[in-house]
């Protein structure tokens, strides 16, 4: 019976990843190279922790 269920799947191009009915049905997400760009590099984001925590420092300081 199983194996009947498994032979009637529709042949449309689905997202197999969702799960929910509605979700399936929406087409695939299309991710643009250029916007998924990181904004900082590790060397920015190291200078953005650090200014940050040392501005902490100073306020509770101060």
């Amino acid at each position: 019976m199983r194996l009947l269920l498994a032979m009637r799947r529709h042949l449309v191009l689905t997202n197999e990843s969702a799960r929910h009915p509605f979700r399936q049905s929406l087409p695939r997400p299309v991710f643009d190279r250029e916007r998924a760009r990181e904004p900082l590099s590790d060397h920015g984001l190291f200078l953005l922790t650090f200014v940050s925590a040392f501005l902490a420092f100073s306020v509770f300081l101060g």
